[in-house]
């Protein structure tokens, strides 16, 4: 495949401007503004340059031992493609929504019909009017295949005509489908759903309100990424976050040149900078070249690996340009942008892990007292028994957290990612493993970190 973009070489010095990384100033005004923003609880840190090792998080405050350090908003996320059979959650905040009994009904159901992770996820209406536990969970699971429901017992749970005892005592936001149509996006309130459109969704909506230049196109390359590597949907959040911001900008400083002529069209590379700057101050490589060699491919091919690698990503690219184009921000759709962005996600992405309430309601049933555990596993044992022993999965997937990414590792750490019984969307929460002095360096340990690509996304597709 000739992989070779010409934008590339028409926008060359554009380009360049946009992958030019900002001064230490600028990244230290830019990391101080997200640490007093509203939506983070990071009151006691400061992010500062730490020399050859990059930027580092320090304690502008002591902490104690269990203290929270830091819950940090993600710029873009996502949830694997994969996990959206198991779990329903929120498309911008990655809480669970709709009830218990939509959780499980729904993943039953899907079952029933034979829809495996592998297959993706159905589209279904779900909007309403109204980790391995090992030897800890409900005994009625331990090391038992699957028992299959009576026929139409995963429906009625799952349209909300049969009730679980005590789900009461886990309560979800409903399911507010996206406004847009998709028919994939729903959300745990009016507001993420509100936000999520003006951040990226509405450029990739495949409904009828979709702002997508081609929907026909956007199908193919969400389909493109579905069968190959889901860091290509993260990607085009990022894109699509830009763009948006760039256009606002525009409007914006339209509404400040009074008596000025019509600015249609006409673009602005200083406002594209603008919005581009949440992106730009992350580390970043082209993904072929920082991507780590898998196992099973030899050092030998290692050259025509990362050309495959090169290809794939620009097959990607032509299918979100074809989507979601835009003149004026053209030089994000350069293969040298694209390959950056990518890249900045594999050296810097982290694992998106949201607690299961369904595990959550099976501990309660499983600590009831007698009789009335007995009585509620009258009703709950066929239901946990025919979602066998992963009855728990979590909603998991992968996003970049601003400061969090700022954190170095360490095989001693003073703080770890940990989410406790409060947290239950998808920011990055951070805390104390022992007491933490003011002016002391806080880094993380590298077990709470993703792993290296080849072992979070496989590479069937690529033949050597």
């Amino acid at each position: 495949m000739d992989c070779d973009c010409p934008i590339d070489a028409e926008l060359r010095s554009e380009i360049s401007a946009l992958l030019t990384p900002p001064s230490p100033a600028q990244v230290d005004k830019y990391l101080d503004e997200q640490i007093k923003s509203s939506n983070r609880h990071c009151y006691g840190i400061k992010i500062k340059q730490n020399g050859e090792l990059g930027k580092g998080v320090y304690a502008e405050l002591g902490f104690k031992e269990g203290e929270l350090i830091l819950k940090d908003q993600m710029l873009v996320g996502l949830q694997h493609s994969s996990n959206k059979i198991d779990c329903l959650v929120c498309s911008f905040c990655f809480r669970f929504i709709g009830s218990v009994e939509l959780q499980i009904g729904r993943r039953l159901y899907l079952q029933e019909l034979g829809v495996s992770a592998s297959q993706g996820c159905c589209q279904t209406d779900y909007s309403s009017e109204d980790d391995d536990l090992g030897d800890s969970g409900p005994s009625s699971s331990s090391c038992k295949e699957k028992v299959p429901l009576p026929k139409g017992f995963a429906e009625s749970l799952m349209n909300g005509a049969l009730k679980l005892p005590y789900s009461d005592k886990f309560p979800l936001p409903p399911a507010v489908p996206c406004h847009g149509g998709c028919g994939e996006a729903y959300y745990c309130s009016k507001l993420c759903a509100e936000s999520d459109w003006g951040l990226s969704h509405s450029l990739l909506c495949t409904g009828e309100k979709s702002e997508a230049v081609s929907r026909g196109a956007l199908v193919k390359f969400i389909q493109h990424a579905n069968d190959t590597n889901d860091i290509f949907l993260l990607a085009a959040k990022a894109v699509s976050s830009s763009i948006l911001k760039y256009r606002k900008l525009k409007v914006a400083h339209s509404e400040e040149q009074e008596n000025k002529p019509n600015v249609s069209g006409i673009p602005y590379p200083s406002l594209l900078l603008e919005a581009w700057k949440p992106m730009s101050v992350g580390h970043k490589r082209r993904w072929w070249d920082c991507i780590a060699l898998p196992f099973d491919v030899e050092s030998s091919d290692e050259v025509a690996f990362r050309m495959q690698i090169r290809e794939l990503a620009f097959m990607s690219l032509q299918l979100l340009k074809a989507a979601i184009f835009d003149e004026e921000c053209k030089s994000l759709f350069s293969l040298d942008i694209y390959g950056h962005i990518i890249g900045m996600f594999e050296l810097n992405n982290l694992d998106l892990v949201v607690a299961s309430p369904v595990e959550d309601y099976f501990l309660y049933i499983d600590d009831l007292p007698y009789p009335e555990k007995k009585e509620a596993e009258e009703i709950t044992r066929p239901f946990l028994d025919a979602l066998g022993d992963d009855y728990s999965v979590c909603c998991q997937g992968t996003a970049f957290y601003p400061l969090q990414s700022c954190m170095n590792h360490s095989c001693s750490p003073n703080a770890k990612a940990f989410k406790r019984e409060e947290d239950r969307d998808g920011q990055a929460t951070i805390i104390a493993l022992k007491p933490i002095s003011k002016g002391e360096e806080v880094p993380n340990s590298k077990s709470n970190f993703s792993l290296v690509c080849f072992t979070r996304f496989q590479y069937p597709f690529i033949e050597l």
